[in-house]
């Protein structure tokens, strides 16, 4: 439990989180086997890795990452959240039907920071897998 709280704590515990109707959620895993036939969003982003390039130290810059529910039923991004205080994400709170789409930006806050910067964010939500990974870099300088 400790460890929990030093996780939230440690840089900043930046994450955005909404409630999530656990009726939409279907798990394709048993005892028998993986169903392949399940009904499963699926998150697909455009890209996972933006370069921001050089910035000048103290810069607050953001980034949208486009991605599409190429999967059979409604995704919803439950939480996004960032390894560093420096970086915070925003996603939409609404379901995305098979087909839509949308954005999660992510922000870039590089006071503090100098030389070459990667920062992560992981977007949790009801699509199979689970988890996706943004990445973020940037060189700041003076």
């Amino acid at each position: 439990m400790l460890l929990g709280g030093m996780l939230l704590t440690g840089c900043g515990g930046n994450s955005s989180t909404s409630d999530i109707d656990v009726d939409i959620i279907e798990n394709p895993h048993s005892a028998a086997g993986y169903d392949e036939s399940a009904k499963m969003p699926v998150i697909t982003f455009d890209q996972e890795l933006h370069d921001f390039g050089r910035l000048s130290a103290g810069e607050n810059i953001s980034y949208s990452f486009h991605f599409r529910n190429t999967g059979n039923s409604d995704l919803v991004i439950s939480s996004c959240s960032a390894t560093c205080g420096c970086t915070v994400a925003s996603f939409p709170k609404e379901r995305i039907a098979p087909g839509g789409e949308g954005y999660v930006t992510v922000t870039f806050n590089s006071s503090g920071k100098a030389g070459q910067q990667y920062q992560e964010v992981t977007v949790v939500s009801n699509a199979q897998p689970a988890r996706a990974k943004l990445k973020i870099t940037a060189q700041v300088g003076n």
